[in-house]
């Protein structure tokens, strides 16, 4: 039985459980002299989750330990014997034997693949079953534990309760794990790069040249300063140069002078723009955005202007950033009280007079939170810059030439024939641990800012 079946089986029968525990629960409760401890409904969760969570955490387990228990099985069969010692070449015809087995219609391009693969199919199936009939015994077994504490008296509520508390704090658990793992990854990997490469060689150096690096002094050809430039340039300022006015506006339109049937058509609209994928964003940039700068910046005399510069790239990246701008202001200001707004009217202050010098100073910690986040969006964009940005590592204040960004050599670095422990290889990790300490300090910045000059309001 494949684990989707399974999966249902075990769904299943915690229902099941859930129904006839409820149905016990009920009946002991009406003719119990003593009052319950907790309602029928709990007694059945309680009794659910012990039939269905044992039997997923091991159903959990065995996929990922049946695969390998399969390929010991098939390695000591007698047909087995005739593969070959290197490990790449036995893996692939031991990949392509399971595939025979789970379609035999497919072809094989080694012959050992299909003298292998009738093994590989019984032992699949012998595991199979042996995995079904684990989960299964191991479900029963759950039910019958947890339906035999059924009673009065029993605190099934109080159980449930603390079950309940232990996933939420390993759901929590795991997207701290998770961001941690991410960064000791990050971590390991660099500090294997910068044993090759001298940190301020990469830091504060100003040649980014990948392609060409020496042998005998490799940080001389991996400065990053012009790739933490164009981040900077593309990501902090021409895109905030976009998205921060039109944000803010639209933030303030839609919550002072839009009435509430455009508002309620609005916002919607405007939000779309932040579930658009962002490959769709770059090819608008590649195709339509940066021929027309392009031929804009001929008109203005620039001849040797690039369809890839870095104004193009952040255009588009400001207006795909624009719906966290405005959404973060639009609940911020929204959140100042309208007393506020009605007081400043009453004083003879005109709408402007007010937005200007009451409602922005009053969510000004929202707003800039707000910023800083979209500054930290934009700088971890990675498909617009890869399809509208150069790969000219370049440091200049003309828009009109051509930039790169730190995504868009990580992109290059990783997507090359390079060996991985090269230093071309190496480096996109150094970028990456940088762009993820960056994007961290901006993140830990926005909430300090909100947490300090936050206003609380009757």
């Amino acid at each position: 039985m494949n684990s989707f079946a399974l999966l249902f089986l075990v769904l299943g029968l915690g229902l099941i459980g859930w129904l006839t525990a409820r149905a016990r629960a009920g009946r002991l409760i009406r003719v119990s002299a003593t009052r319950s401890h907790s309602r029928p409904g709990q007694h059945a969760t309680y009794v659910a989750l012990w039939t269905a969570l044992p039997a997923l955490l091991f159903l959990t387990a065995w996929s990922a330990i049946s695969p390998s228990l399969v390929r010991e099985a098939v390695l000591e069969t007698p047909a087995a014997s005739t593969l070959p010692q290197f490990g790449f070449q036995r893996d692939s015809i031991l990949g392509e034997a399971r595939r025979l087995a789970n379609n035999p219609d497919a072809g094989a391009f080694n012959e050992e693949a299909r003298v292998l693969a009738p093994a590989y199919g019984k032992a699949q199936t012998r595991y199979s079953w042996i995995g079904t009939a684990l989960t299964v015994l191991l479900a029963f077994a759950g039910f019958a534990y947890a339906y035999s504490r059924v009673s009065p008296v029993f605190r099934a509520r109080t159980r449930v309760e603390r079950t309940v508390m232990l996933v939420l704090l390993i759901a929590s658990l795991i997207a701290i794990l998770t961001t941690l793992g991410i960064f000791v990854s990050l971590l390991i990997e660099s500090a294997r790069f910068f044993s090759v490469v001298p940190i301020t060689d990469f830091l504060f150096g100003t040649h980014w040249s990948p392609q060409v690096i020496s042998s005998t002094d490799p940080g001389k050809s991996l400065g990053a300063v012009p790739l933490f430039w164009g981040t900077f340039f593309i990501g902090a300022v021409i895109a905030m140069i976009v998205a921060i006015p039109f944000g803010l506006m639209s933030a303030i339109y839609l919550t002072q002078y839009a009435a509430p049937r455009v508002r309620k058509w609005m916002k919607p609209i405007l939000e779309i723009l932040a579930g658009v994928p962002t490959v769709v964003y770059g090819y608008f940039a590649a195709l339509t955005v940066a021929p027309a700068i392009r031929d804009f910046a001929v008109m203005l005399g620039f001849e040797y202007a690039s369809s890839e510069s870095a104004l193009a790239a952040g255009l588009v990246m400001g207006v795909m950033i624009i719906p966290f701008v405005s959404s973060m202001a639009d609940d911020s200001i929204a959140a100042v009280p309208t007393s506020m707004r009605d007081g400043s009217l009453a004083m003879g202050a005109t709408t402007s007079e007010t937005i200007r010098r009451v409602l922005l100073p009053a969510s000004l910690p929202g707003v800039v939170a707000g910023i800083l986040l979209a500054v930290s969006r934009a700088i971890g964009e990675t498909m617009i810059v890869v399809m509208a940005a150069s790969g000219a590592a370049t440091i200049t204040l003309n828009p009109f030439e051509s930039a790169t960004t730190v995504t868009k050599q990580i992109v290059d670095l990783l997507t090359g024939e390079a060996e991985f422990d090269s230093p071309k290889t190496l480096a996109a990790f150094a970028l990456g641990l940088t762009l993820f300490v960056i994007t961290f300090l901006l993140n830990i910045v926005a909430l300090r800012v909100v947490k300090k000059y936050r206003e609380a309001y009757e």
